[in-house]
């Protein structure tokens, strides 16, 4: 069973960064996608970003190219997203996802991590 657990959440000025980490356990990766995901309050979930777990492939949803960036450490099994130049509207709970390259849905989640980015 795949658990993916995230970390590095928390509350940061507009302009400021933060790393969020994802640790996956439960099976092998190698052909998977991870992704991660936010949800504002009162807001529905939306895709952030994504990385195919063997070559690395990312996308990313417009509202953050060019400032947020997925990547990962097969060694560790951990997905990272970093984020940069951060506004008050990347407010969110993110969570990590995860889904075979099979499937079309994201089948496995994290619990959510709070990020806050004050104005």
């Amino acid at each position: 069973q795949v658990q993916l657990v995230e970390s590095g959440g928390g509350l940061v000025q507009a302009g400021g960064s933060l790393r969020l980490s994802c640790a996956a356990s439960g099976r092998t990766f190698s052909n998977y996608i991870m992704g991660w995901f936010r949800q504002a309050p009162g807001e529905e979930r939306e895709f952030v970003a994504s990385i195919t777990w063997s070559r690395g492939n990312t996308v990313y949803a417009d509202s953050v190219r060019g400032r947020f960036t997925i990547s990962r450490d097969n060694a560790k099994n951990t997905v990272f997203l970093q984020m940069n130049s951060l506004k008050p509207e990347d407010t969110a709970v993110y969570y990590c996802a995860a889904r075979s390259i099979r499937n079309s849905k994201y089948d496995s989640w994290g619990q959510g991590t709070q990020v806050t980015v004050s104005s």
